[in-house]
Parts: C-alpha cells; structure tokens; sequence
C-alpha cells in the first residue's frame, strides 16, 4: 500500500473548512441504539456461563466449548453483513436497514437465553447462541460503521464514540442497579432474578432505542459505494498496517476482559463466599466506568489515542493484581480495586473504536471506495473471537484447576483466584506494548484526511 507523504502547506490547502461540530442531540439519538448491546453484553459474558453450568447443570467445559463453537458461525455471517451493508442501497439508507431487522431476532435470542424454562442441554444454548450472535452481528457492524462516517475529524470521531459509549455504559449501570434493588427492596436476588431482570429491560429497549437512532439521525448521502469483490477486498485490508496493528491490539485487550468477564462471578461466589451481590460488584466497576469515559476523552485529545489507551491497559493490569489478597469474606476489599479498573476500563470502547475509525480511511484512500462496514465485520468478529476463546480458555483451564463449581475444593480456589488475576492482567500488559507505537498519529490522519478530500473534489 503506497500513501504518498504531504507538505504541510498542502495539507492547509487541500483541507476543507472547519465544519461545525455534530450537534449534541443527533449524538445523543444516535448513542440511544448502544443501550441495549452494553446492557445484554455483560450476562451474556459473565452471568450466563456461570448460570448454564451452576445452577442448570451444564459441565463447564461443555459450555466453555459451545461459546466457542458458535464462533464459527460468525467467521462468515460477520465479514457477509459488512460487505453487504457497505453495498445496500435502500431508501431507509444502508445502515439503518440491517439494524431495524436485527431487532426480532435479538428480542427472541435474549428471551431464550436469559429466561429459559429448565430442563436445558447443550444444543438448546448453542442454538440460541448463534440466533443471539447473527442478530447482534445484524445490529453492531453496521451501527458501528455508521459513527465512522458521520465525521472524518480525528476529535470528532473520539466525541462519537464517547457519546455513544457513555450512553451505552450509563444504561449498563441502570441495568446493574436495578437487580441491586429488588435484592435490597424486595429480597428478590441471584444469578437467576438478574438475569430475568436484565432480560426483560434489553427485549424493552431494543425496538424504543433503534427506532429513535434510525429515525432520528439522518445517514450520509455522500459516498462511494463498494463495488469491489469481498476477497479481494479483504485482502487489501490485510494490508492496512495500522489496523492490522490495532485490531490485534484489540483483540488481545478483549481476550483479557473476557478472562475476567467470564470469570468475575465465579470469584464473587466461591473466593469471596458471596451469593447474592455479584451485580452489586458489577454495578461499581461500570459506575466508574461511566465517570472515566469523558475524563479518558478529554485525555486522548491532548496526548494521542494510542498512548492514553496503552497507559489505562498498563494501570489496569497492575491493579488486577489486588485481587491475589482476597478471600472470603472480603467483599468490601474488592470494591476499590473494581472502581479503580472500571474507571482506567473507561478507555477500552471510546478510544479503540474512534482509532478504527481512522485507520478506514487509509482503505477509501487506496481503494477510493467507502467501507466501513466491511472493517467493523473483521472487527466484530475479532471481538466475538475474544468474547468467546476468553471464557473457553477460562473455563477449560478453570476445570483442569480442579475446581468444582459445586463442590470447591482449596486447590481449584487457588487455582481460581490466579487465572482471574494473570489472565487479564497478561492480556492488558501485552495490548499496551501492541499499540504504544501506534503509526496513525493526529498528524499523520491529518495529511491522510487532506488526500482524501483533495481527491473527492477533484473527483
């Protein structure tokens, strides 16, 4: 791939005026639509391998392999939905089409997932696994795709993204405080209720939430639409260095925060001996979560994404470690540790999705095509790679521990409270060296943003 270098003058020549910022009403409708995606995310994670296998008696490694089976589904339907989107042409736009079809199907997976009526097997998850995933893949990639073409400022796309990711943690938090008081209120509790909790305000919110970002934010016109053929395309993606370079970042990061996604419960239960407060736990870390998000903005405009983001991955996996001194009964010890690691965690979907948006335009600048969705495909794909060899991993290496969910012995605790610690911290530490010498600088997409504007009007 060959990008020719820019005098600085040509950049101040070829650049178009500064545009007025997006309006806070069109972030804030388009940010609606993350809701129920960060709300369904975390018990699909966290809470459903630990209920599937404890209270409905699947064997961990059964359900560890199953997560990792459905992956295999979305080796073609995730790179499909984004080379499909990037070509649709319809009068509702080419995004918004493919999120309004996802929603019945999202509906019916998190109501099968979450609220299932016992007995269940292995194929019963599985099925409604896959449902689940094909119709997040139907909602995420083009929804994604579309923040990326609302501006080409390199700011501008950390403000989308801090909107939306704001928007989509604070209706996480709300998520996770409700099930906290119904236990405190009512004594209604546990794995189960949360769930049932949970599920029940995501199938609400699916239809409010996308009906609003689709009919309330309008989509760009004004693009080049994909022509080129999905393997050849794919291929000249390969050889964009810089995502390649930060989706690998990207992808070790997320198989970190699966390890301890997938693992956070089983730790509240059995280390800390507490059956009723995971989601009180949770419910800290995404509180700080929420507060970080705008302070990790505001930070990565003045020092670069990429440093700001590997500086949180590095802090965070040092903090993991306070958790090798816990043990049972230590619930109020772990709260600051998960409040420190939700508040550095605060970077993890604003600054990685806003540089993602920017390493796309070295592909319209080679290509002279326009496509985003089919990046959000690989990288969607990546993520649910991560999402589901984390808890594999996790479980298969939980149950070589020895540990038992039913009957935990000293050893499997042991065994436990490690792999809960060094995992994560592992994948955090090695992300940060990924993308410390990240190549897209603010600079560097600015010479790229000129190119490609200087192109388009002579086009």
């Amino acid at each position: 791939m060959s990008i020719s270098p820019v005098t600085a003058d040509a950049v101040d020549n070829a650049a178009p005026a500064a545009k007025k910022p997006l309006p806070r009403s069109t972030l804030f409708f388009y940010g609606l639509s993350d809701m129920p995606i960060q709300m369904a995310a975390i018990p699909v994670a966290s809470f459903l391998p630990n209920y599937y296998s404890s209270d409905l008696g699947l064997s961990i490694t059964a359900v560890g392999t199953i997560w990792l089976i459905a992956r295999f589904f979305d080796a073609v339907t995730d790179p499909l939905m984004g080379w499909v989107s990037d070509r649709t042409r319809t009068r509702l736009g080419r995004r918004r089409i493919w999120m309004v079809a996802a929603v019945p199907l999202l509906m019916l997976a998190i109501w099968k997932l979450f609220m299932p009526e016992p007995p269940v097997d292995e194929a019963y998850l599985l099925t409604w696994l896959i449902v689940l995933w094909t119709g997040w893949t139907m909602l995420f990639i083009p929804y994604y795709a579309w923040a990326a073409e609302m501006s080409g400022d390199y700011n501008e796309r950390t403000r989308i993204t801090g909107w939306r990711a704001w928007i989509g943690m604070a209706a996480n938090v709300v998520s996770k405080l409700v099930p906290v008081i119904a236990f405190a209120v009512f004594d209604y509790g546990g794995v189960e209720a949360t769930l049932w909790l949970i599920g029940t305000m995501t199938i609400v919110l699916l239809p409010i939430t996308v009906g609003l970002t689709v009919t309330m934010v309008p989509e760009p016109k004004h693009f080049v639409p994909a022509r080129m053929p999905l393997l050849q395309g794919l291929r000249i993606m390969w050889g964009n260095g810089p995502f390649k370079r930060l989706l690998i970042a990207f992808f070790v990061n997320q198989l970190g925060s699966a390890i301890s996604t997938a693992l956070v419960v089983f730790f509240i239960r059995n280390v800390l001996e507490d059956d009723s407060n995971s989601i009180t736990m949770l419910l800290v870390f995404y509180v700080a979560n929420l507060i970080g998000i705008p302070f990790w903005v505001r930070v990565s405009e003045r020092y670069g994404k990429h440093r700001t983001w590997a500086f949180a991955l590095t802090a965070f996996g040092c903090c993991q470690c306070g958790y090798l001194f816990l043990g049972a009964g230590d619930f109020l010890w772990m709260a600051p540790i998960m409040a420190m690691t939700g508040f550095l965690g605060g970077t993890f979907n604003a600054l990685p999705n806003a540089m993602k948006a920017d390493v796309i335009d070295i592909d319209s600048l080679e290509t002279g095509e326009d496509r985003a969705a089919i990046y959000f495909a690989v990288w969607s794909f990546a993520i649910k790679v991560a999402l589901s060899i984390g808890p594999a991993l996790a479980l298969w290496i939980l149950a070589l521990t020895g540990f038992s969910a039913q009957n935990p012995t000293e050893e499997g605790l042991t065994g436990l409270k490690i792999l809960y610690v060094l995992g994560p911290a592992a994948g955090f530490t090695l992300a940060a060296m990924i993308v410390w010498n990240h190549p897209l600088t603010p600079q560097r997409h600015k010479e790229i943003r000129a190119q490609l504007e200087s192109r388009r009007q002579q086009a």
